[in-house]
């Protein structure tokens, strides 16, 4: 959902479930127009009874081709937020001396009344985390969404021409590929199309 709000500015209550797709996007930061790619990832979960991760190849590619991280998680949901401690160590595994930036997400800010995990507690990990920390609602609002992803953004241009980039040349992995906007603009079309019929329907 933040991703499709991100890139189109419109939330879709529901809609068909991301498997991990690339999306490319122009990006202009300080006057300076950037190519971004987002991985939509799949979703990480614990080992059962445990602080260890289950994560998926496809996730360990993407891992290994990132530039910058957002960690996501509900404010409803306090195993979301379990989760992201283990997976930055994860991540510090497979990047030990990079320097990569990374924004914690808190999504569900329009439902504070089902709170589970509190902004201190976000501020805490994220400066655990060394990174930055936002709450926003995806439904409610577009513009935190895209504010956060520009913080983003902006770090990534100030730390582009590491040696992070070099790193990952060498282990010649095969970068997967962007889809065409146009997949990601005939999803929303369905699922606005398919809400219109149930709405008529009632």
């Amino acid at each position: 959902a933040l991703v499709v709000r991100f890139l189109t500015k419109r939330f879709i209550g529901d809609y068909e479930a991301n498997t991990g797709a690339l999306y490319s996007r122009k990006f202009t930061i300080d006057g300076e127009q950037i190519s971004l790619q987002v991985q939509d990832t799949p979703f990480v979960s614990l080992e059962d009874d445990t602080d260890t991760i289950c994560c998926q190849e496809q996730i360990n590619r993407s891992i290994y081709w990132a530039d910058g991280f957002v960690f996501v998680y509900s404010i409803t949901d306090y195993e979301s937020f379990r989760v992201l401690r283990p997976l930055h160590q994860h991540i510090r595994r497979i990047h030990p001396n990079a320097n990569i930036p990374l924004l914690l997400m808190a999504n569900k800010g329009d439902l504070l009344r089902a709170r589970q995990v509190s902004s201190k507690e976000g501020l805490q990990l994220a400066g655990e985390l060394s990174g930055t920390y936002c709450e926003v609602s995806a439904r409610e609002s577009c513009e935190g969404v895209h504010e956060a992803f520009q913080q983003l953004c902006q770090e990534l241009s100030r730390s582009s021409g590491g040696c992070n980039g070099e790193k990952r040349r060498g282990l010649h992995l095969v970068r997967p590929k962007s889809p065409n906007m146009q997949d990601l603009k005939r999803r929303l079309k369905q699922a606005l199309t398919s809400k219109g019929k149930s709405a008529t329907t009632l």
